[in-house]
């Protein structure tokens, strides 16, 4: 893992023996780059591995409330953060690159929308920027929220949530497929809804197992991420991640594959050490899950 070493050297030099023992277990993403004391959430490397897209509620610079930001990987390091020239006045945030690198989708409650957050792309342009951005349309959207979409590695299904569908509570996550044309019939992840809320999800295994994470306490003040294997019908059996900051009293979510590295992740958390800010991107080896087809 040559880049989260070299993303972790400098503040390495700085931390105690028992916090550079954890390093061997995750590094934190960009320190005062994209990782600053600001609130950073869900970043997305893209497939070629040279830049990556977060998303900052707080972070000054954008046009909106939360806008989505880009840095550039020059000389071992991420470099250059700024904000993307798509963001709206209103909230912009938890982009993911497909992993064919044509696409950047996220989340927006922008106005012409269909009610509340609503799921957008954006085509990549290979000079860093991106083109118009478009709806993923009524097939998708409601008058709820929908947030975190989630693109298999071949494109074909998307994963997202939503309050705004008949689902188990609050937030769900649902599955959608691609026809050829949008994204069409979503329906419930089997297996993983519960009266709590699930919101962010990222695939093991090429879908045969999920990580995703789940309220731990009324109102979402707290969130873990689970792993769960398919077992020919559903993901069950989830059990939290033993990533160790991921606990119960904590907030850890927004897993992101790695699409130029598919055997590293992208997490939002809060770390003893290395840590910038209010919420902190961190990599670490993606967890090991092995199931059988059939929950897609």
């Amino acid at each position: 893992m040559k880049r989260r070493l070299a993303a972790t050297a400098f503040v390495g030099s700085l931390l105690s023996a028992a916090a550079l023992a954890q390093l061997a277990e995750y590094g934190i993403e960009g320190l005062w780059v994209v990782s600053t004391r600001d609130a950073e959430v869900r970043g997305s490397v893209s497939a070629d591995g040279q830049r990556i897209v977060w998303g900052s509620a707080d972070r000054d610079g954008g046009p909106g409330g939360g806008d989505l930001w880009q840095a550039r990987w020059v000389d071992k390091r991420w470099m250059d953060p700024a904000p993307l020239a798509l963001n709206s006045p209103a909230d912009d945030a938890e982009p993911m690159f497909s992993a064919d690198g044509r696409w950047l989708y996220f989340a927006s409650n922008r106005e012409g929308g269909a009610g509340g957050h609503d799921l957008y792309r954006a085509p990549v342009q290979p000079d860093g920027g991106y083109g118009p951005v478009e709806s993923l349309g009524p097939g998708i959207n409601t008058r709820g929220d929908e947030r975190s979409p989630t693109l298999s590695a071949d494109g074909r299904w998307l994963a997202f949530a939503s309050n705004g569908r008949k689902g188990a509570g609050g937030y769900d996550l649902f599955l959608a497929r691609w026809d050829g044309t949008a994204f069409v019939d979503p329906r419930p992840v089997p297996g993983v809804n519960t009266a709590a809320d699930e919101i962010d999800s990222a695939w093991l295994d090429e879908g045969r197992a999920l990580l995703f994470s789940r309220s731990t306490q009324a109102g979402g003040e707290a969130t873990r991420l689970y792993v769960a294997a398919c077992d020919g019908r559903a993901y069950a059996d989830a059990q939290p991640w033993t990533l160790s900051f991921n606990t119960a009293e904590g907030m850890t979510r927004a897993p992101v594959v790695d699409a130029s590295r598919p055997a590293e992740i992208v997490v939002t958390g809060s770390a003893r050490a290395p840590r910038a800010g209010k919420g902190d991107l961190y990599r670490t080896v993606a967890p090991k899950a092995t199931g059988k087809v059939g929950c897609l």
